[in-house]
């Protein structure tokens, strides 16, 4: 059975990011700004993050 652990979310609000990361069982968020640089990196961030974890289909839910 899955169980969440935690959400986040990248939100943009008057042109800065930030990513919002909630710790569903502690019941806690973190907010911390992120540059545009890095939001623009992301997709790839992703990409090798899930090579060297295994394909996103194996692991069931991305």
């Amino acid at each position: 059975m899955e169980k969440l652990l935690y959400a986040a979310e990248l939100v943009r609000e008057d042109g800065t990011y930030k990513l919002v990361v909630q710790d569903v069982v502690r019941d806690t968020v973190q907010v911390t700004p992120v540059p545009e640089s890095a939001v623009a990196r992301l997709p790839a961030f992703l990409s090798v993050l899930s090579s060297k974890l295994g394909s996103a289909s194996a692991r069931g839910r991305w």
